[in-house]
């Protein structure tokens, strides 16, 4: 294989396979000699590749992990396979996919090939995931258009459907997405309105860069995720619940509240729980999942409502009696 290039490329990708290749393998694989092959082992060296040397009968070449991560190749089978997972993940809310995969996804998609994209487009719509709780939300090729635009500082044009399920036309310097459940949301500087914005990405349509760059602003709160936060609890009615459950504090971390100062030890045998959600509903379903003895303190709409489900859960108990 006289074209260097290309022969790094070829051994490249046959270094990122998890195994040990022979020199002389290797040599017979690219049809060089043993000498090409160590000199091309350096040159990827130099590229910022770690391919380690081994000596010995069973001696040879291996790409290991090394300080930064480095460009990979990747067969049509293997780039299909990486965008219909981030696809899928991204469009599902799936915990742990943050603005990095969705980065992730839209760098992929942008380098496909035609004939790809179209495999991971016919794929996409052709599968219907079974969900626990509720459908899809977002669509992923959004998700990818609007993390585009932020990585690359690009001003927005986009059609939002608001609450009365009007549309309306939107200016805006994007600046972060943020997961939060089920939902995604962008922060972005609403230019028409000269003042920082969250958007539904699920209500976001027509996403159309300007062709300006988007202004660097500072965002008036510690990050995008407080933000979002704030913003919402300002429209959600908050209730919030103290209770005392009987169960050593060990037992119950991790399981309730969203940070250690929710839970406190009261004794070996016995903590205090401080909790906020949107609906009663769901902090009932906390306190009845968690498989311990406890009392409610406050709020008296909780009570009342664990009153009242449990006498539902008595009659239909005493029903199947």
């Amino acid at each position: 294989m006289a074209n260097t290039p290309a022969r790094l490329l070829t051994l490249l990708s046959l270094l990122q396979t998890p195994r040990e290749w022979p020199g002389g393998e290797l040599a017979d694989r690219l049809g060089v000699s043993l000498r090409t092959v160590r000199r091309d082992v350096d040159r990827l060296r130099e590229l910022g590749y770690p391919v380690r040397a081994t000596m010995g009968a069973v001696g040879g070449y291996r790409l290991v992990s090394g300080k930064a991560m480095p460009p990979l190749l990747l067969d049509d089978e293997e780039a299909v396979a990486i965008a219909v997972g981030l696809r899928s993940a991204a469009s599902h809310a799936v915990t742990g996919i943050d603005e990095a995969a969705v980065r992730a996804l839209a760098k992929l998609e942008q380098v496909l090939p035609a004939r790809l994209r179209h495999r991971v487009g016919a794929l996409g719509r052709a599968t219907e995931p079974l969900l626990a709780w509720s459908p899809p939300t977002v669509d992923p090729a959004r998700l990818s258009d609007l993390a585009a635009a932020i990585g690359g500082g690009d001003r927005l044009r986009f059609t939002y459907r608001r609450h009365d399920g009007a549309d309306a036309e939107r200016h805006a310097d994007p600046h972060k997405l943020v997961s939060a459940g089920r939902r995604w949301y962008l922060v972005a500087y609403d230019l028409d309105r000269a003042d920082w914005r969250v958007f539904r990405v699920d209500r976001i349509t027509d996403v159309n860069p300007t062709g300006s760059r988007a202004t660097p602003r500072e965002l008036p709160a510690a990050d995008a995720a407080a933000y979002v936060t704030g913003k919402l609890t300002e429209f959600t009615p908050v209730h919030r619940a103290v209770a005392t459950l009987h169960a050593p504090i060990e037992r119950l971390a991790g399981r309730v509240g969203d940070s250690p100062a929710d839970l406190t030890a009261i004794d070996a045998d016995t903590c205090l729980l401080r909790g906020h959600s949107d609906t009663l509903e769901y902090l009932a379903w906390r306190l009845l999942t968690l498989g311990c003895a406890f009392e409610v303190h406050e709020p008296p709409e909780l009570i009342a409502y664990l009153a009242e489900i449990g006498d539902r859960a008595t009659h239909a108990a005493g029903r199947a009696v």
